[in-house]
């Protein structure tokens, strides 16, 4: 694993400090800017759950209290109230956590951030696997006739229901997968990659020479290559290795560059994911939350069962991407002012 790998793993960290001196209302604004991007994202999608899925009221019912929506008939309750708190606390905590760390470089914050994006991504990465081989072989068992004598007649036709398997199968797993992630500090690409070619070449292997083929060999590549290309995106973000349609910036000056990479994330990166979180998740029929809430499958109905969580990766793109860019506007900072720590970024990846 390259230095730069390790880094977004959180296995190193600039521990290079401000003096009093240095610190200034700027520096302090920008920290509390970044770290209330991250918390409001994260209050975002448990809010969303606790809407869509547990039936919390949200917000909308105090915002029209206040006329800043339209009142719909939605009695506010207190449950409301605590959503409304915890968006406030967005900006609360955030500006009590840098203003007790002073002194904290632009760098240190930036790669805590990294480290929480690195979690993420090998959480994703451990889900799609376990995920993908559970729902593989059940898929080839059920297909064969071969389930009912593993498992038995009741709990063979409850797997062959998404909203089963999803509940009790797939989200134990991803459960799984959040504490192998805490233990590990590899981000899996090359693995899944890996992955993605033997699943296609056992599709070859299998129809042209045995001339066998099933829905769910399919849908286990879509499956597994949907998830490295957008896991891999806040990785490649981190090393600038996303080709950039830019002639005048390979010339800029490393201060130039900072300044430009920090607004460019602000003003089009974090723009970006907000849109797809707000247009993916903004209602129960949304793009993201409609898959999910069904348990959506494809038409086929004894292939893999995944298709609602292939939705579902579109929000950790963009939940990863969100603190990557909140990241990479610290990290553009710091290389604006010039401070010290400039990471090396690996030669294979930057274009």
């Amino acid at each position: 694993m390259t230095a730069a790998g390790q880094a977004l793993s959180g296995d190193q960290t600039d521990e290079y400090s401000y003096g009093p001196g240095d610190v200034t209302p700027g520096i302090l604004s920008l920290r509390i800017f970044a770290w209330a991007i991250v918390a409001a994202t994260f209050v975002f999608l448990i809010s969303n759950y606790l809407v869509f899925w547990h039936g919390w009221p949200g917000i909308s019912s105090v915002l029209a209290i206040i006329g800043i929506e339209d009142a719909k008939g939605t009695a506010t309750s207190g449950l409301a109230w605590v959503q409304v708190l915890a968006y406030f606390g967005c900006l609360a905590v955030p500006a009590a956590y840098v203003f007790s760390t002073r002194q904290r470089s632009l760098r240190r914050d930036s790669a805590k951030m990294n480290a929480i994006v690195a979690y993420i991504i090998r959480a994703a990465f451990w889900a799609v696997l376990i995920v993908g081989l559970v729902d593989m072989i059940i898929s080839f068992l059920r297909v064969e006739g071969l389930l009912e004598s593993v498992v038995g007649a009741d709990l063979t036709q409850q797997l062959g229901r998404s909203q089963f398997r999803g509940p009790y199968v797939h989200l134990p797993l991803i459960g799984l997968s959040l504490i192998i992630a805490a233990f590990t500090r590899t981000l899996g690409f090359t693995w899944l990659a890996l992955l993605v070619v033997v699943a296609e070449l056992q599709i070859v292997i299998a129809r042209f020479i045995f001339s066998y083929e099933q829905a769910f060999m399919g849908d286990l590549v879509r499956f597994w290559y949907a998830a490295l290309f957008l896991f891999a995106s806040a990785y490649t973000l981190y090393e600038e290795g996303h080709v950039r349609v830019d002639v005048l910036y390979a010339r800029f000056a490393p201060k130039t560059k900072g300044i430009v990479n920090a607004l460019g994330s602000f003003l089009l990166g974090i723009s970006l994911c907000i849109v797809i979180l707000g247009v993916g998740m903004g209602g129960k029929s949304s793009i993201i939350n409609a898959p999910l809430l069904n348990f959506e499958v494809s038409q086929s109905g004894f292939g893999m069962y995944v298709k609602y969580l292939m939705a579902g990766f579109l929000a950790v793109f963009s939940v990863s991407m969100m603190v990557q860019f909140a990241a990479y506007v610290l990290e553009g900072a710091a290389d604006y002012r010039g401070d010290p720590g400039t990471r090396e970024l690996d030669a294979d990846i930057i274009h």
